[in-house]
């Protein structure tokens, strides 16, 4: 059984991120029931869009794993000059990469749309939100960079301001600009477009402004280019593979919406259930993301100090901990599933289908906080290798081709993409439990002994 201490230590790191977690959902949430007044094309519009934004920002999240990998191993490490260094290295390479993305999806926009399959009544909706979106990718890439690196010094009340800040700017602004409340002009999917935009824009603003409190945006933050030779290397190992799991996995719901939206029967209602049972599932999902961050956070920090032992020992212990808690929260949701999809999709149609796919997700949460928690843990060792090799093989060898099979030729319906979705998860937490109790991915954290080698005190 975990120590007290490392109770208190979990718990004193996971309340704030499980309550940033929430305001997470109140957005999506937010999002997502407005846009059910508007239509149901505006609804399944904005599913996917939010999934393909997802996808632009790969990079960032991988750039945020490599920095929280990097950053916590040198916070317990107590190597302070060694953070500030990483901290101002990923601020510059954010900034570089938010443009590039930028430019690369106005060009590539057309192109996506396609590969999405939508119908004609969703395509001009789905492609004014698309644009707009692709317009916040420079902010959205500070604003999740910088609360990864607030999260690896164990700063995790800074990320739950700033995620308040974006959760109040935007729950204003798609009742004032997408339903006209208040006697704001009503503008509908547009206002809710730009409503996002204005919302990541005052959180990343928020975070830059602590940043600049703290220090870390002055000269000694961004370090000389022989300090930044020996350091990139390591960022950059532990990012391209935690970059390529966010690949694999959001292509992959990008392959299961475009399945979906190719169902044989009822595919506009299957998308708008499945847009609105995200959102409420991520009610469930968006805490054990929380319990991942601690993870990721303590693993890092017991290996800067060269505890391996006490690395493996708190990733399982987090594991438990967000078993036990999540798990009631999923069997207190189930109590009140219809009346919540009946809530967030008016329409009685995409409501039971929300439902319906409700109940295969809901009864995965276990299996999928065994495989996040883990995760989490490699993410902070540096393991995203790990990482990758799981969530891949589950995504493209086991839940892809499932969910054609079943949904297409075997059911031929959605209930078969959502029993795909169950089938997946058991076996990706089975991989992970494998590979975090038997190998050895403790080594892919820094060492202590190449600090010397790698600019001396400096470093």
């Amino acid at each position: 059984m975990p120590e007290k201490g490392s109770y208190r230590t979990i718990w004193t790191l996971a309340w704030p991120q499980l309550l940033m977690m929430f305001f997470h959902f109140l957005i999506g949430f937010v999002d997502v029931w407005v846009a059910g007044r508007l239509g149901r094309e505006v609804q399944a519009s904005m599913g996917m869009i939010t999934q393909a934004l997802f996808f632009f920002l790969v990079v960032a999240i991988a750039l945020a794993n490599g920095s929280v990998a990097a950053i916590s191993q040198s916070w317990g490490a107590g190597l302070m000059l060694r953070v500030k260094r990483y901290i101002g290295l990923g601020l510059e390479i954010g900034v570089c990469l938010g443009f590039v993305f930028l430019a690369a999806g106005l060009l590539l926009k057309d192109v996506l749309l396609d590969l999405l399959q939508l119908s004609d009544e969703v395509l001009p909706v789905a492609g004014y939100i698309l644009q707009v979106f692709l317009y916040i990718l420079p902010g959205y890439y500070l604003l999740i960079i910088c609360n990864a690196m607030f999260r690896a010094q164990q700063k995790v009340m800074i990320p739950l301001y700033s995620m308040m800040i974006v959760t109040v700017v935007n729950t204003f602004g798609d009742f004032a600009l997408g339903l006209g409340w208040w006697g704001f002009p009503m503008l509908g999917y547009k206002g809710l477009a730009w409503t996002t935009f204005g919302a990541v824009l005052c959180g990343v603003l928020f975070n830059l402004f602590i940043l600049y409190r703290q220090g870390f945006l002055k000269r000694a933050s961004f370090a000389p280019w022989r300090w930044i030779k020996r350091a990139w290397p390591y960022l950059f190992k532990v990012a391209w593979p935690a970059g390529l799991v966010q690949v694999v996995w959001h292509s992959a719901y990008l392959v299961l919406f475009a399945i979906t939206a190719a169902l044989p029967v009822g595919s506009v209602v299957a998308l708008a259930g499945m847009s609105a049972g995200l959102r409420v599932e991520s009610l469930l999902f968006l805490p054990g993301v929380a319990f991942n961050f601690t993870a990721s956070i303590l693993v890092g920090n017991c290996l800067g100090r060269g505890d391996v032992q006490g690395a493996k020992k708190i990733g399982y212990q987090v594991m438990l901990v967000a078993l036990v808690s999540v798990s009631l929260l999923t069997i207190a949701m189930w109590q009140v599933i219809e009346p919540v999809a009946g809530f967030v999709a008016p329409d009685p149609e995409v409501s039971r289908e929300a439902v319906n796919y409700l109940q295969y997700n809901m009864a995965a949460i276990p299996f999928l906080l065994v495989a996040m928690v883990l995760g989490g843990a490699l993410t902070g060792a540096g393991a995203t290798l790990y990482q990758m090799f799981g969530m891949g093989a589950a995504s493209w060898l086991i839940r892809i081709p499932l969910a054609y099979i079943l949904g297409h030729l075997v059911i031929q319906e959605a209930t078969g993409v959502w029993m795909a979705m169950f089938i997946s998860m058991v076996f990706q937490a089975g991989i992970m439990l494998y590979l975090y109790q038997f190998t050895n991915w403790a080594n892919f954290a820094q060492k202590k002994g190449k600090r010397k080698h790698s600019g001396g005190p400096q470093w």
